[in-house]
C-alpha cells in the first residue's frame, strides 16, 4: 500500500522518540512531536489527531511496511521499544519500495554519460548496488567510502532548507580550539563536503564579520530565528572553492603556484588522480617528475603534500617550503625525544 509523505514523517518522528530512552513517551507526547515535525517539514499547522498516531503505531507494529516494530506500553502509559537497538531505519526495504527504487534507478541511469549529469554517476551506482544486495540478500559489490560515526550529518537537511528559504540561524558552536561554546546569529550560503566531513559557509551577524566556515561536527544546535537574513553579495559561490584544496580560505586571499617533485614510483598516483584541477606536469628530473598546481596555501594543502612523506619535495613557493620543512623538523624532533625517553626507561 502506498505511504504518503506525511505518514513517513510521522513514522520517522515516532521512531526517533522511541529510540530516546532518556525520556518517557506518552501518547500525547508522540502527538505533539509529530505535530511539530509536520509543521517544521511541511508547514502543516493543524495538529495530528489521536486516532492517526494510534493507527501509525499499529502500522509500525505490523508487517505491512516491513517494520514489525517491537513497540510496547510500559505502566499502561509510556511507549517504548522492547529492543533498545531497534529502529525502523534498520528494517529491510519492502518489495514495493524496491520496485519504486528500481524505477528511479532506471530513470537516472538514462542520464549517465551526459556531461551535465556526471555527478549522478556515483549516486546511481550506489543505488543500483543497494537494490542488488537487497534483492539477492548478498553482500554489496561496491564499498564506498563512509564514516558511520561522523557527527553533524543530521544537520544537513535543516541547514539546506535554511539556505533555500534564506532564514537566519541561531547557532551554538564550539570549535576545537575554544574552551566553551559560543552562540551567534548566522546567515548560511553553501554546504560543502571535503573528505567525508561537512561544512557550512556563511556570515556571522557581528561587527566586523567576514565569511565563516563552520564544521557541522562542531555545531551543538541551531534554530531558525526572526533576524534579517544577510544576502551574499560579495562572492561567487559556484567558483569560491575552485582555487583551494579543502575548505580553508579567506575572502581576497590570493592563490600561489605550488611546485613539487615526486619520485617516479609515486608519480602515477599524482597523474591519475591530480591533487587539483590546475595540475600540470612541468618536466622530468632526478628520477622523478615535477608538477605545479595553483591553489590557496592552507592547512589541507600541507596535509596533502605531507601525506607522501619522503617521496615528495616541495620546491616553491619559498614560504611553503619553509613551513613544510619546519613541520618535518618538529616531527623528527618529536621522534628523537621519544627514542631518548624509551632508552632511559630501558
Amino acid at each position: 500500500m502506498p505511504v504518503n509523505r506525511n505518514a513517513l514523517i510521522r513514522y520517522r518522528t515516532i521512531d526517533n522518540c522511541l529510540q530516546n530512552r532518556y525520556r518517557k513517551w506518552t501518547l500525547d507526547d508522540l502527538i505533539d512531536a509529530c505535530s511539530n515535525a509536520l509543521y517544521e517539514f511541511e508547514g502543516i499547522d493543524k495538529g495530528v489527531s489521536r486516532r492517526s498516531i494510534q493507527a501509525d503505531i499499529e502500522m509500525m507494529r505490523s508487517n505491512k511496511l516491513g517494520y514489525e516494530a517491537p513497540i510496547i506500553v510500559v505502566d499502561r502509559k509510556y511507549y517504548t521499544y522492547a529492543d533498545k537497538n531497534y529502529s525502523i531505519t534498520n528494517s529491510p526495504i519492502s518489495q514495493q519500495d524496491m520496485q519504486v527504487l528500481g524505477e528511479v534507478a532506471a530513470l537516472l541511469n538514462q542520464f549517465k554519460g551526459f556531461n551535465h549529469f556526471t555527478d549522478l554517476n556515483e549516486m546511481v551506482s550506489k543505488l543500483e548496488d543497494k537494490i542488488y544486495s537487497q534483492k539477492t540478500h548478498s553482500m554489496p559489490v561496491i564499498d564506498f567510502e563512509k564514516n558511520d560515526n561522523l557527527k553533524g550529518l543530521e544537520y544537513i537537511e535543516g541547514l539546506r532548507k535554511a539556505i533555500v528559504a534564506k532564514k537566519v540561524l541561531k547557532i551554538t558552536y564550539q570549535s576545537f580550539k575554544a574552551r566553551e561554546a559560543s552562540v551567534f546569529f548566522f546567515s548560511a550560503y553553501l554546504l560543502k563536503e571535503y573528505r567525508n566531513r561537512w561544512f557550512v559557509l556563511g556570515t556571522p551577524h557581528k561587527s566586523g564579520a567576514v565569511l565563516l566556515n563552520l564544521a557541522l561536527d562542531r555545531i551543538q544546535s541551531f534554530e531558525e530565528c526572526a533576524e534579517t537574513y544577510r544576502e551574499n553579495k560579495t562572492i561567487n559561490l559556484a567558483t569560491y572553492y575552485s582555487d583551494v584544496i579543502g575548505v580553508t580560505k579567506s575572502p581576497g586571499q590570493r592563490d600561489s603556484e605550488v611546485v613539487f617533485w615526486i619520485d617516479d614510483a609515486n608519480a602515477p598516483y599524482i597523474i591519475t588522480k591530480p591533487l587539483h584541477h590546475t595540475q600540470k606536469l612541468l618536466k622530468e628530473e632526478n628520477g622523478g617528475k615535477i608538477f605545479s598546481i595553483r591553489v590557496i596555501l592552507n592547512f589541507e594543502l600541507e596535509r596533502e603534500l605531507l601525506g607522501f612523506g619522503n617521496r615528495i619535495k616541495v620546491l616553491g613557493p619559498r614560504n611553503l617550503v619553509k613551513q613544510i620543512k619546519k613541520i618535518l623538523e618538529n616531527a623528527l624532533h618529536g621522534y628523537n625525544n621519544r627514542d631518548m625517553q624509551m632508552d632511559k626507561e630501558v
